[in-house]
């Protein structure tokens, strides 16, 4: 699986995981997805997925490592999705 995979597939578990917030951005502990079964058994470098997620600007945390036990607590947000671009203007008729 590649990074791009990875890092759709942690967006994913997230948004089941976490809390939609009112702006559209999902919220979850850091040590909600460490120690979620299914997290565990889908990504092998769940810290490596973060930090790649985050280098993307996809995610928001605070530090740049994140350990189990010493950052559960860390709460990591993930940036609501961009809007989709406005539909183009119609063409005008030239005279």
């Amino acid at each position: 699986m590649n990074v791009e995979e990875e890092v759709e597939k942690l967006r994913l578990e997230i948004t089941r995981l976490g809390q939609l917030q009112p702006d559209g951005s999902c919220k979850v502990k850091f040590g909600v997805l460490f120690h979620d079964d299914r997290c565990a058994n889908l990504f092998e470098a769940l810290v490596g997925t973060l930090r790649a997620a985050k280098r993307r600007k996809l995610l928001v945390y605070d530090g740049e490592l994140l350990l189990q036990g010493v950052h559960d607590h860390v709460e990591i947000t993930l940036r609501p999705p961009l809007p989709p671009p406005p539909p183009p203007a119609p063409a005008t008729a030239s005279s």
